[in-house]
């Protein structure tokens, strides 16, 4: 016998065999000792034959003891098997995530001055962007490329939290045209709202038409409700004029993202 083959994590991931009899064995101390071997058999996709031979073979194996028609309940060498194919998994679990992933893993950022292949980097986010630098930042990484001042850069190995907080939202209500459109916003509060943000939205003709009569195109339309959370979520404090039907589900919308916001009243009387 080979040493792989005495890896209890060779054994269970090679086979299925093995698989079911962990699976069986777990639902087993689940539910003992009022075994339902229906319910195994349909959420394994099994036939129930095949769990009476897997459970006879685990009594056999001194796995499993039984009392009685349907009543079984897991032996400690039962548990013993079970823990150690578990920590097994949890382990190749935590290598795939770990070390795995995080090396395969590459981000994008901006190189804040000239980087070489292999250079141990602080990564960090400015004005939304991701920025990589040898300066020490709460987040590490190591880039994957030569890269200039200013040229995007592939980033490995990330390790840390990126220091960062959430943008603001500012939600401005707009009437609709039926209730007086942009007519009946306030015109003269406008320009100390938007430089509130530093991305200004609109939704709904009367909210864009609102903007421009106060000298402002805005930066997003098309698509801009989730524009606006995008990039508040990147650390951008953003201002959105939004026609008042759309208002209430757009808070709802940033209220179930966790995205703070605050409400500007300038519809005029």
């Amino acid at each position: 016998m080979t040493e792989a083959s005495k890896d209890p994590l060779y054994t269970i991931l090679r086979s299925k065999r093995e698989v079911t009899r962990l699976q069986i064995l777990v639902e087993i101390a689940e539910h003992q000792p009022a075994v339902r071997q229906q319910e195994i058999a349909d959420k394994l996709g099994v036939t129930p034959q095949a769990v009476s031979e897997y459970i006879r073979e685990l009594a056999d194996d001194g796995m499993v003891s039984a009392h009685g028609r349907g009543r079984y309940d897991v032996t400690r060498t039962g548990i013993e098997w079970v823990l150690q194919n578990a920590e097994a998994l949890e382990t190749y679990a935590r290598h795939i995530r770990r070390d795995v992933i995080q090396q395969v893993s590459t981000w994008t950022a901006i190189a804040a001055e000239n980087l070489k292949e292999g250079t141990e980097v602080g990564v960090y986010m400015k004005d939304g962007w991701l920025y990589a630098s040898r300066s020490p930042q709460s987040a590490t990484g190591v880039v994957v490329m030569d890269a200039r001042t200013g040229e995007d850069v592939g980033v490995t190995r990330l390790n840390g939290i990126i220091d960062h907080t959430e943008g603001i939202v500012h939600v401005c209500k707009v009437p609709r045209i039926q209730r007086g459109g942009s007519r009946k916003v306030r015109k003269d509060r406008l320009p100390d709202v938007i430089r509130l943000g530093g991305i200004v939205a609109a939704v709904g003709l009367e909210a864009y038409i609102a903007l421009l009569q106060a000298g402002r195109r805005p930066d997003m339309f098309f698509g801009a409700r989730e524009g606006v959370i995008e990039a508040a979520f990147h650390g951008l404090d953003c201002v959105i004029f939004i026609v008042d039907e759309e208002f209430t589900d757009f808070l709802k919308r940033l209220e179930g993202v966790g995205l703070s916001y605050q409400i500007h009243d300038l519809i005029a009387s």
